[in-house]
């Protein structure tokens, strides 16, 4: 999913939609007086078809904020190639289960790969398939290691 898209679907998906959203996203007018955006701003702001309105970064920021939805920050990062984790998500489970998941993926993997070259071509579709794939069995690995971290007993 894109930058725009992402941005679009997280506003038009909380609940109340854009109005809803744009009264929590207040700002000081030239007064020093507190203003919501309005929801017509907002939705032109989110409209991927929009080329008059944008979202600055710290509105991006403060609507993931607002909403919990951070795809937009995922859709970021994979447009520029890196996969994201949430930096305290190791703090619980086992690091057999962490393992097992990998291997799950590392299957998923092959599987696709196996899938796509049965035709001696990889498609376009295939091809974003096995990425995703891969970027998840990254995020995965990333939380074994950090499962590993939290389980060690002390200096080696």
């Amino acid at each position: 999913m894109n930058i725009a898209d992402a941005a679009h679907k997280t506003v038009k998906e909380y609940p109340g939609g854009a109005e809803a959203l744009a009264t929590r996203l207040v700002t000081l007018n030239d007064k020093g007086e507190e203003k919501p955006m309005s929801g017509a701003v907002l939705r032109n702001k989110v409209n991927p078809n929009n080329s008059t309105h944008h979202l600055s970064l710290a509105e991006a920021s403060e609507i993931m904020g607002l909403t919990g939805d951070d795809r937009i920050l995922h859709a970021l990062a994979a447009e520029h190639g890196y996969v994201l984790r949430r930096a305290d998500a190791a703090s619980g489970g086992n690091v057999v289960s962490a393992l097992l998941t990998v291997a799950a993926k590392q299957g998923e993997l092959a599987q696709a790969v196996s899938d796509s070259l049965d035709d001696g071509q990889i498609t376009p579709n295939e091809s974003q398939e096995i990425a995703r794939i891969c970027a998840s069995i990254q995020a995965h690995a990333a939380e074994l290691a950090a499962r590993a971290e939290n389980a060690s007993v002390g200096p080696q």
